[in-house]
């Protein structure tokens, strides 16, 4: 009897974990870090599989809460193939270098601080993994193009579809043999939004024995796209004239991109003024240039005929910032910019330095373009505390803070329905996953009452049988 585990990305949003296995097979579908603050630790425990069990790991895309964990999981034993889009392993490669840099930098941070204030942190004074460990995971990737059938094992095989979500992300359709029976399940991984100007739409299926649907936004809309593109022109024209500075945490995969041509196509069309707009992230710099190498993953239209000139990723406004000294060197800009930094959670990365010198300055803005897991920095902005802890000091919150939810990479509860609604019969389960656990709910209410299919929300480590 097949049957699936969920090791994370159940009733919580991050850590994206699945263990399929038949009597043949052992299959993880993502591998990915948990990134809210009460669930940390998950990161440190052990792994529940054992890691030279797995066969093979399969990854949806390439960000951290869905690729992550792979060093660590490497480390620990697993040496199968890790199949991804083209796209994905290019990204994954940039973005677990830089986590593991991220991680051996925040360590030495925490030790030195830590000495210094003699006391100890909830989690151990080393690096989860190191840069040496997420080198270890990059001859593992096997490159595979949508739509092109893959043996992962002798009774296993996975087809990934366009998801429209970030840059090679994929719908996975994975097919099991299970003794004499044929299976077909079908994961959404992260669905992107219809109309990204970026991406083409998600692809469609029919039919599906189980189906595994992420949640993240599944108990509420979006606003439109229009309205999004317009509160970001009003901000960034009403900070510029009070002589503050814009502050963007930013998602290095997709968001920094997607930014970068809103606000090339505002200032071209006269909507903002010309100002220096900052991208101080090396992996968003270096994902840019993978959006720019892969453009048959990307919209045509956008790509070859949006009518800017060069490409829709640059202006002349725009600064790129790679060292730590060209980071530091923002802070003494005179006037109105734009600074868009990682991590765009505000869990770690430059974003804190420049939220120091900004969150007490009311003529500048905070501005949140991305979803902000629950227990994250990013969120407990969200809800405008009077004062709040960054990099082990208090501050008092004076900048004013924004949202804005058009620009998210996520299908919202009416787009998720959509993409369900294209099934032409009833799958035996439908597991609602990768959602809080009030969004999760509230999906799987509304699929009930929409064709009354077989839901499940699982729990975190329930494993159920397929």
């Amino acid at each position: 009897m097949a049957t699936v585990k969920f090791l994370g990305a159940a009733r919580n949003v991050t850590g994206s974990r699945f263990i399929l296995r038949t009597d043949e097979s052992c299959i993880l579908v993502d591998c990915g870090l948990f990134q809210e603050r009460d669930l940390r630790s998950r990161n440190w425990d052990d792994f529940p599989v054992p890691p030279k069990e797995i066969d093979a790991v399969v990854l949806t895309h390439a960000h951290i809460d869905h690729c992550g964990y792979l060093p660590k999981l490497v480390r620990e034993g697993f040496y199968g193939k890790i199949f991804c889009t083209p796209p994905t392993a290019a990204v994954a490669r940039v973005a677990l270098l830089d986590s593991a840099k991220i991680h051996e930098e925040d360590a030495a941070y925490k030790k030195r601080r830590h000495k210094k204030e003699n006391r100890k942190g909830a989690h151990p004074e080393v690096p989860l993994y190191t840069v040496k460990d997420a080198e270890a995971v990059l001859p593992l990737l096997e490159k595979v193009p949508y739509l092109e059938p893959r043996e992962l094992t002798p009774s296993a095989e996975v087809v990934f579809h366009n998801a429209g979500h970030i840059i090679g992300s994929s719908c996975l359709e994975i097919r099991l043999r299970d003794g004499g029976e044929k299976k077909k399940l079908v994961f959404s991984g992260d669905l992107g939004r219809l109309n990204n100007p970026l991406l083409d739409d998600p692809e469609k299926f029919e039919d599906a024995d189980y189906i595994f649907v992420e949640s993240t936004y599944g108990d509420r809309l979006h606003e439109s796209g229009g309205d999004a593109i317009g509160t970001l022109e009003r901000v960034i024209a009403e900070t510029s004239q009070a002589g503050g500075k814009v502050v963007i945490p930013t998602f290095a995969i997709e968001r920094a991109q997607e930014l970068i041509y809103f606000i090339k196509r505002m200032m071209s069309e006269g909507k903002i003024p010309t100002l220096t707009c900052y991208i101080d992230s090396p992996m968003a710099i270096n994902i840019t240039k993978i959006y720019s190498a892969f453009p048959g993953y990307l919209d045509h239209i956008t790509f070859t005929e949006d009518g800017l000139d060069g490409s829709p990723f640059s202006f002349p406004s725009l600064k790129i910032t790679r060292s730590a000294d060209e980071s530091k060197a923002i802070n003494r800009h005179q006037g109105a910019a734009v600074i868009m930094a990682g991590s765009g959670m505000c869990t770690g990365g430059r974003i804190k330095h420049h939220l120091v010198h900004n969150i007490g300055r009311p003529e500048s803005t905070l501005l949140f373009v991305g979803y902000q897991a629950r227990g994250t920095l990013g969120r407990i902005l969200l809800e405008h505390p009077e004062e709040v802890r960054i990099l082990g000091n208090i501050h008092k919150v004076r900048a004013r803070i924004e949202r804005i939810n058009g620009f998210s990479a996520h299908a919202d509860r009416d787009e998720l329905l959509g993409w369900l609604s294209n099934f032409k019969k009833p799958p035996r389960k439908l597991f609602v996953i990768h959602g809080e656990e009030e969004s999760a709910l509230a999906l799987a209410q509304s699929v009930r009452d929409r064709w009354d299919w077989e839901t499940v929300v699982p729990e975190y480590l329930e494993t159920d049988s397929l």
